[in-house]
C-alpha cells in the first residue's frame, strides 16, 4: 500500500490520506470544495463547489499518475438532492462521454458546511 499526497489538493482535515494505491487501484478519499492554498471552502452553491471538488480530485489523480479516464467508480454525497442537476452538469464536464459507475447519496451534513463531497476509485497509473 502506498499513500498519495500532493500540495496541489487540500491537506486532509482528519486522520486519513488524500489517496492510497493498493495493487492495481487508487482509492481517493472524499473531497469537499476546499482551497488547497488556504484551506477555506470555495463557492456557496453546489455547482461552484463541485468544480473545486473535481479540481481537487484531478490534482490527486495526477499526483498518483492517473487521470479521470481511469476512474471506475465514484460516490457523490449531497446535503440537498435539489442540487443533483447542478452537480451532474459540472461532474459531466470532467468525465465526458465515458463516465464511471456512480452512486449518489443524500446525507444530513458534510464537513465545513460543504454541499457536496465526491470520492473516486481509479485504476492505478
Amino acid at each position: 500500500m502506498q499513500r498519495i499526497i500532493t500540495e496541489a489538493a487540500p491537506a486532509p482535515i482528519g486522520p486519513y490520506n488524500q489517496a492510497v494505491r493498493a495493487g492495481a487501484f487508487l482509492f481517493c478519499s472524499g473531497q469537499i470544495a476546499l482551497d488547497p492554498a488556504g484551506g477555506g471552502l470555495v463557492g456557496e452553491d453546489a455547482a461552484a463547489q463541485t468544480r473545486q471538488v473535481m479540481r481537487n480530485l484531478e490534482a490527486i489523480l495526477t499526483a498518483a499518475g492517473s487521470r479521470f479516464e481511469a476512474v471506475v467508480k465514484t460516490t457523490i454525497f449531497l446535503v440537498d438532492m435539489n442540487d443533483f442537476a447542478a452537480v451532474n452538469a459540472v461532474y459531466g464536464e470532467f468525465f465526458g462521454a465515458t463516465p464511471p459507475a456512480r452512486s449518489t447519496v443524500a446525507v444530513a451534513a458534510l464537513p465545513r458546511g460543504a454541499r457536496v463531497e465526491i470520492e473516486v476509485i481509479a485504476q492505478s497509473g
